[in-house]
């Protein structure tokens, strides 16, 4: 049998997003940066396992923050990466996100591959039972961290009716909704992005 092939993913190249501005960090204004990078003809598909290594392009990879704003304050789906998740320098990390790398088979069909593989992303990992409306807020650039380094994340406030989420997957491990308080007391616990969004969304 042959190997199966390696994912391919999509990519902008480091150069094009620092024509756009540089910045680290949590950076909100998303209308300077979001529509130039996803309509420029520098995306392309590359494999994955040479661009985990390669900072000179970034992955692009949606991050969707599931809120509910309780009456005794706003609450986010969270959740502790188990070893099934992909990137394994994550694992052990408490998550506020979810989401995950756009392939190029959210491209067939001519379908928006950002687009599609976001939805894709939130139906393979959660459930939501209810309405729903989402928002992107910001985009995440951590070059602190071998992680940070070859993504660029793509923040997304999802605002549920009601704290109805369901994990899909064995590995996202004590996920529930957490009060946005008690998530501040355990920030050291999260991963960055999610520091970062905490710091800035709430």
């Amino acid at each position: 049998m042959s190997a199966p092939s390696e994912e391919q993913v999509l990519v902008i190249p480091a150069a094009t997003l620092e024509a756009l501005g540089s910045f680290a960090g949590f950076q909100a204004d998303v209308d300077r940066f979001l529509p130039p990078i996803l309509n420029s003809d520098a995306l392309s598909f590359q494999p994955r396992g040479a661009m985990e290594q390669d900072p000179s392009y970034k992955q692009l990879i949606p991050y969707c923050v599931l809120q509910w704003d309780a009456p005794t304050g706003p609450q986010v789906f969270a959740y502790t990466r188990g070893k099934g998740q992909g990137e394994h320098r994550l694992h052990a990390k408490r998550s506020i996100g979810i989401g995950g790398h756009i392939s190029l088979d959210d491209a067939a069909g001519g379908s928006d591959p950002y687009r599609t593989g976001m939805q894709r992303e939130l139906d393979e990992e959660v459930q939501i039972a209810g309405p729903h409306r989402q928002e992107c807020v910001g985009l995440i650039y951590d070059p602190a961290t071998e992680v940070g380094q070859v993504h660029l994340g793509i923040v997304h406030r999802f605002r549920l009716e009601r704290p109805e989420v369901t994990p899909n997957e064995a590995d996202l491990r004590a996920a529930g909704f957490v009060a946005v308080a008690e998530l501040a007391e355990e920030r050291e616990g999260l991963e960055t992005w999610s520091q970062l969004c905490l710091d800035h969304l709430f």
